[in-house]
């Protein structure tokens, strides 16, 4: 049975429209839900990321996850540690990287939000971090490894420049917290499939449709899925109860392939695979 939510967003922390509670409004009366690729920042380069971006983007993704590579990543699998590795190895710079996503933010037809460790923001300074992804056209800020008792005062700096601050519930997660989550969020929730780390699964646990429904029933923000999502079959067993899906891991594993295959090949093979995925979402 598919949940409806009360969009447009009415919690202490949504009195702003951000460019994701539109994408999300609009998707609602559309019927439809978003399918959410990841993607590592600067593997192999930046052009590469701007050109992933908007192959991505033209296949039909609702909105777009850019991941900061850091050296200690937060619950991220081999896939994505490596990318991560790749790019720091290269000496990847988050001034390029937000420089590169103002360059492509304003030509896209979906938002952007970058996945970053909460101490990169803090050691670039908070305000500074949020004033640039404002002046990149970014829309918001996934930010793993931050406690919900330590984020009202970064959502309080997101929702006075409209931007979404985008935080994780997992299936650890006692109830009262995830609400405690949810009320300081903005945007949508991201929910973990699964206790564990980024990667591709042959399976979901059988418990994930009933706490992700649970969920939904709590919140008017919009509840999304990710980890472990990797097959057309995923998405059609977890679209009725979710309103959007996350694929990060699948995709960063066909990108790792562009020095071997090619720019070319690889934009086609990561825009067919999206393709599937949207395929599988919509029907």
């Amino acid at each position: 049975m598919l949940l409806s939510n009360p969009w447009p967003l009415t919690s202490s922390l949504s009195k702003f429209m951000s460019s994701i509670d539109e994408l999300f409004t609009k998707l609602r009366s559309e019927n439809r839900k978003a399918l959410m690729p990841f993607i590592t920042a600067g593997d192999p380069d930046l052009d590469f990321t701007a050109s992933v971006l908007q192959e991505l983007v033209a296949r039909g993704a609702s909105m777009c996850e850019v991941g900061i590579p850091y050296s200690d990543p937060i619950a991220d699998g081999p896939v994505i540690q490596a990318s991560y590795t790749r790019a720091l190895n290269k000496g990847i710079k988050l001034n390029n990287i937000l420089k590169t996503l103002s360059n492509e933010a304003p030509q896209l037809a979906a938002p952007l939000v970058t996945m970053i460790s909460y101490a990169i923001i803090y050691r670039h300074g908070v305000e500074k971090y949020a004033d640039a992804l404002k002046q990149s056209g970014v829309a918001g800020m996934i930010v793993p490894d931050l406690p919900v008792e330590e984020s009202p005062r970064l959502a309080k700096v997101c929702q006075t420049r409209d931007l979404s601050l985008i935080q994780l519930v997992s299936p650890l997660t006692p109830r009262d917290r995830a609400l405690k989550i949810a009320d300081t969020s903005s945007g949508f929730i991201y929910y973990v499939s699964v206790a564990g780390i980024t990667g591709e699964r042959t399976e979901l646990p059988p418990e994930l449709a009933e706490r992700v429904s649970w969920l939904r029933e709590q919140t008017p923000l919009p509840v999304c899925i990710g980890f472990g999502i990797s097959k057309p079959e995923h998405v059609k067993l977890l679209a009725p109860v979710a309103d959007g899906l996350i694929v990060g891991s699948a995709i960063v594993r066909r990108m790792a392939d562009v020095e071997t295959d090619g720019r070319e090949t690889t934009l086609k093979q990561i825009g067919d695979y999206v393709e599937s995925l949207l395929t599988a979402l919509e029907q």
